[in-house]
């Protein structure tokens, strides 16, 4: 069984991990609400997402011709405006075949200041039958792309599900990515969650695509 975004988010928020301020709607008046509270919390951008069981909704096209399933606003006006082209509107992208998905949920969340991206998975190994957690410094893109041109740079790391993930192995993983300081401290606790989101949730798979280095409010930056 697929699930949203907006529902992936829910479940990684509930095991510690990190996720940006945001809520799901199903009318334009809701996405302005939302969009309101994220933009008096202080966040300068947001961004309003059409939520179907596909990839690559940012290119994708409506078949009224609106362009884009995902839009970042300056204002929760302009989010009003872009939830009433979406909403009830059918969304085309190179994963849903011709005939496209109807949208009728939007994610309005915040959108912060990306310092660096990252790839992260967690799914069975199904040649040892163990968990893998898999990260790359090659974040935003597919990773089958990455997997065919630069294999080098996905990194692996088999768990025992005996004793589940390790901090010892988070911190190996953050340590690939070149992570370092307290942003080592921070990944090892965000890939400790996103593992035991997995393991608890009993999914064949979670992926986040990108993970991203935020800068936050106070200039600092974190995960």
């Amino acid at each position: 069984m697929n699930i949203h975004e907006y529902q992936a988010k829910q479940l990684l928020a509930r095991y510690g991990v990190s996720v940006p301020l945001g809520e799901v709607c199903t009318t334009p008046e809701q996405a302005k609400a939302i969009a309101e509270k994220i933009f008096a919390s202080g966040e300068k951008l947001a961004v309003v997402k059409s939520q179907i069981h596909a990839g690559g909704r940012g290119k994708g096209t409506f078949k009224s011709g609106f362009q884009g399933g995902v839009k970042l606003c300056k204002t929760a006006d302009d989010i009003y405006e872009k939830a009433k082209a979406m909403l009830g509107q059918v969304l085309v992208t190179k994963q849903t075949g011709p005939e496209g998905r109807l949208v009728s949920k939007l994610l309005v969340a915040a959108a912060p200041n990306i310092k660096k991206e990252f790839y992260l998975a967690v799914l069975l190994d199904r040649a040892t039958s163990r968990p893998l957690v898999m990260v790359s410094t090659e974040g935003g893109v597919d990773i089958e792309e990455v997997a065919e041109k630069t294999p080098e740079k996905i990194v692996k790391e088999t768990i025992d599900p005996a004793v589940g993930m390790m901090p010892y192995q988070a911190r190996k993983l953050a340590g690939a990515l070149g992570l370092k300081g307290d942003l080592i401290h921070s990944a090892s606790k965000l890939l400790m969650g996103v593992y035991k989101t997995w393991w608890e949730s009993d999914a064949a798979m979670v992926e986040i695509n990108p993970l991203c280095i935020i800068e936050g409010p106070d200039g600092k930056e974190t995960l």
